[in-house]
Order: structure tokens, then sequence, then C-alpha cells
């Protein structure tokens, strides 16, 4: 809802909170698909430092629908919230909040979009061998997301940070029966992993901007027939997905996953259909500018 003004007692509002959140696309995409969907909704960014006041508030106010969860906040948001669903449970953060009638219910979004972003580009997922670079809190939503709605022949996960790769093995191994393959990234364990990689998704902040001349993946570990999924969205097209599509590999955006999150977010903040043409536009135009 673009017009201040329209703001009335009935208006219903939605909010971003994290700590940093001035950089979000959120606020544009959501506004846009208000006005598009005449839906009586505002969505605002807040910095937040206090989550569990935060949540308080949101449960205390009768017109706060609905909480889109980021950094530092999204394991901390599952303690105070009073449902969250077995997956979400399980991957130990969450991205959504919603308030119904004073009760609070956590989920994500992220990974349910990275996997709308794969079927919708026609990959097929069962009894692929997939490698994900990364381990942090996009990895974990996509990985659990992935091993418990198909039927993977293997999921192999390499990072930098062994504490972090032996936590997400672990858990993915008790959760999930999907067989795991883990290793501290270096030269040679990416090597042995790209060989056998039907799917890559990556999962890092490298080649995002303004960084964006980087890559994980040495062009010459390509090998016919992959599909390289890279969650970074800005900028649209890095260079791990430049130097994959050179190679003549299906490759897929990260803007898809975002928008897709963002539709399933929207979704469930209105109970109306997204005006999905709407939000891609809005994230197009932003990231262009």
């Amino acid at each position: 809802m673009s017009d201040t003004q329209s703001i009335s007692p009935r208006t219903q509002f939605c909010a971003l909170i994290g700590n940093p959140v001035g950089h979000s696309l959120s606020p544009a995409i959501h506004n846009a698909a208000f006005t598009a969907t005449a839906q009586d909704f505002v969505y605002v960014a807040c910095p937040v430092e206090d989550l569990k006041n935060a949540l308080a508030g949101m449960r205390a106010l009768g017109n706060f629908r609905g909480m889109s969860i980021t950094i530092p906040h999204k394991i901390d948001a599952m303690k105070y919230v009073d449902e969250v669903a077995e997956v979400d449970r399980a991957i130990g953060s969450i991205n959504t909040v919603i308030c119904r009638e004073g009760k609070l219910t956590g989920f994500g979004t992220d990974g349910p979009g990275a996997l709308k972003a794969l079927v919708d580009a026609g990959v097929e997922l069962e009894k692929k061998n997939l490698l994900m670079l990364g381990c942090g809190g996009a990895a974990r939503a996509i990985a659990f997301t992935l091993a418990y709605q198909n039927c993977l022949a293997e999921l192999a996960m390499l990072d930098i940070n062994e504490d972090l790769l032996q936590e997400l093995s672990a858990d993915l191994r008790a959760g999930t029966r999907t067989p795991i393959m883990s290793s501290v990234m270096n030269e040679a364990s990416l090597a042995v992993a790209m060989a056998k990689a039907d799917i890559i998704i990556h999962c890092t902040p490298v080649g995002m901007h303004p960084k964006e001349e980087v890559s994980l993946i040495p062009a010459e570990l390509f090998r016919a027939g992959q599909v390289v999924f890279d969650v970074v969205y800005n900028p649209l097209e890095t260079k791990l997905l430049k130097e994959a599509k050179a190679s003549g590999l299906q490759t897929i955006s990260g803007v898809e996953m975002f928008i897709n999150q963002a539709v399933l977010q929207f979704e469930q903040f209105t109970g109306v259909d997204a005006p999905i043409d709407v939000m891609r536009r809005v994230v197009m135009e932003q990231l262009s500018s």
C-alpha cells in the first residue's frame, strides 16, 4: 500500500525485523503487491536488536499480521513463537512469523522457495547427486527441504567452517533418510565432489555485490549435464553462473528463490494469491537500478 493517507485503524501491518535491514528489497516488493491486490496492508523494515520484545509487541498489537525475520534472529525467533512446523524445527530456524488472534506461528520460506525454483526450471531431483557449497542458514533450509521431499541419491556438503559442516551433517543424518557426505572445502575435496555432482547449489556470499568477480568453482571442474543454482541474487548473474552457462550448463539465478519465498510470505500474510508478475517486476527494477 503506497498511499499513506489511506492508512486507517483497520490497516494490517507487516515488518521485516533484523539488523541490518536498510538494504532489503522486501518493503518495495510487498507494498507493490498489497497495492496490486487492493489489500489494506503496509510493510515496513525495522532494525531490531530486542527480538523477544519485538515478538511480544506483535502478539499484543491487534493489527500486526506478519513478520519477515532476517539476520541475526532466524534461530532465536523459534524460542518466542507458539507453533513451528516439524521440518522448520529440524532446520533450526525460521524466517516468517504470522500472528492470528494472538497466536504466533513460525515457519520458513527459503527452502520451499528454492525447491520451487528447481521444479519450475524442470530440474529432476530424484536419485540425483546434490552438492551444496556452504552450510549456513540458507543452506540448512534448502538441504532439509530437499532431503525431506525428494529421494536424493546423495547430498554432499562442503564448507570451510568444520564445526558448521559437522553440525549440519549430523542434523541431516539424524533427521532425514538421505545419504549425507561432508568434507572441509579445499581444492581436492571440491574436485572430487564436482566429479560426482549432478546438481550444484551455491549457498555462500561469494560472488555477491560488490565482490562480483569471484567464484568458488573453477570452470574446468564443470562437466556436461550439470545444473548450477546460485542463491546469490545480486548480481542477477554471478561469475559462477556466467561460467557455468558458458560451459553449456543449465543455470538458475538466486532471484528465483528470492521471489518465491516472498510470494509464500505474501500469501501467508494476506490469504490471497500473490501478484507474482508484479513482484518479479519490482525485484528486477530494484536490482537493475
